[in-house]
């Protein structure tokens, strides 16, 4: 919002120079070497301790700094027109909740579903469950770092149709992604599907992290709070997905310049947007 009588902030699609990824062809890449890549970034201090700075994070911002994400709707509605809306009985686990401003929009636009939620902030998940519409017959929520605790603790086996990753790749290091996608593997349905919204290289909030001097590894940063942040092009995610061994169902880069007219500013956001199958 904006004060009364203030220029508006608009919004449009443009283009701008595009960022390159890190010029290594990962295509075959088991994911043991693919972790091996970044190795360097595992040791860094804010790397190391991601979870305790998002759990203050959520400890200090509790669900008052994101908005409700209507992505799933926006970003897949034919999807979920398709896969989930008619059917009754469908189960959709998010990985890396938060305060759950996903799962709750989902929920009311899709009152059928089952949800699982996890997110390795404590403070995220009691945040969860302290929500107005949190019910504990429709929902499972509950802490786990899906970069190494088995999410088949509180998920059965090959139950879930859809997994969510809403700009959850991007805050932990580039060395434990694919953890967290072997990991989402097992829960998923053999024509179980991921949909994935994150940051692309090239967006606003990258180039200021990159002026600052505040990047850990290629295309990898750390925030003042000290949360990180990665930056996603095609080819990587694509790739990244690939030597998992999951399918590309669609995959395309959202670009939107925001103008802050009463501040005079210009922001140039990035977002990729996908969905992947379970091979």
């Amino acid at each position: 919002m904006h004060a009364a009588g203030a220029p508006p902030i608009t919004a449009s699609t443009s283009t701008w120079p595009v960022y390159s990824a890190p010029r290594v062809d990962r295509r075959y890449l088991s994911i043991r070497a693919w972790t091996s890549l970044y190795s360097d970034s595992e040791n860094h201090h804010y790397s190391r301790r991601s979870q305790q700075y998002w759990d203050k994070f959520y400890k200090l911002h509790k669900n008052k700094f994101f908005k409700d994400r209507h992505y799933l709707e926006k970003d897949w509605r034919s999807y979920f027109d398709d896969e989930i809306e008619s059917s009754h009985g469908k189960v959709v686990l998010e990985v890396g909740c938060g305060a759950g401003n996903t799962i709750f929009p989902l929920i009311a636009t899709f009152p059928n579903l089952y949800v699982h939620a996890c997110d390795f902030s404590p403070n995220a998940i009691t945040l969860v469950k302290s929500h107005a519409n949190f019910s504990a017959e429709k929902m499972n929520a509950f802490v786990c770092d899906a970069t190494k605790d088995d999410l088949c603790v509180n998920v059965m086996p090959s139950t879930v149709d859809v997994v969510t990753l809403i700009f959850t790749l991007s805050a932990v290091s580039p060395g434990k992604m694919a953890s967290i996608l072997e990991n989402c593997k097992k829960v998923l349905k053999p024509n179980g599907h991921i949909l994935l919204r994150d940051y692309a290289v090239g967006d606003s909030a990258q180039v200021k992290l990159h002026d600052r001097d505040q990047m850990i590894s290629e295309n990898f940063y750390f925030r003042g709070d000290g949360t990180c942040s990665f930056y996603f092009s095609e080819a990587f995610m694509a790739t990244l997905f690939q030597s998992a061994g999951f399918v590309i169902v669609d995959i395309n880069t959202y670009c939107k310049e925001i103008t802050n007219h009463s501040r005079n500013i210009t922001m140039q956001r990035r977002w990729i947007r996908a969905i992947f199958g379970r091979s």
